[in-house]
């Protein structure tokens, strides 16, 4: 039985949901490294970032924990908001709904935006 790394298994799931957004849905994707939390918005027709939003953009010492999180989903909602979007689809781009993921989807439901 061959194993795969960690990314390999999260690229294999990301390649099974194929999520795709539009102009009226479009879609908000999640990635996370080692040191920093990164979302960003995107119109998959058009093939354009609509806004992004990451943890790198922080003031505070919080880099990539969950509190990080938080802040850029509230970051990644308050600029759907200005853009007056309030559906999206959520990608979590492989990873589980868990921990920052979810944190930052938890986030982004509390500006009353809808996935």
């Amino acid at each position: 039985m061959k194993r795969f790394s960690r990314n390999a298994q999260r690229h294999r799931r990301h390649q099974r949901s194929l999520v795709r957004g539009s102009r009226s849905r479009p879609r908000l994707v999640v990635f996370r490294s080692h040191q920093y939390v990164y979302c960003q918005v995107i119109d998959d027709r058009a093939g354009h970032t609509l806004c992004s939003a990451s943890s790198r953009n922080l003031a505070a010492s919080p880099k990539a924990n969950r509190a990080a999180a938080q802040q850029v989903g509230e970051m990644i909602a308050r600029l759907l908001q200005q853009k007056q979007i309030k559906r999206v689809v959520f990608d979590r781009n492989g990873y589980l709904y868990h921990g920052r993921v979810r944190t930052l989807a938890e986030a982004v439901k509390n500006y009353n935006i809808q996935f």
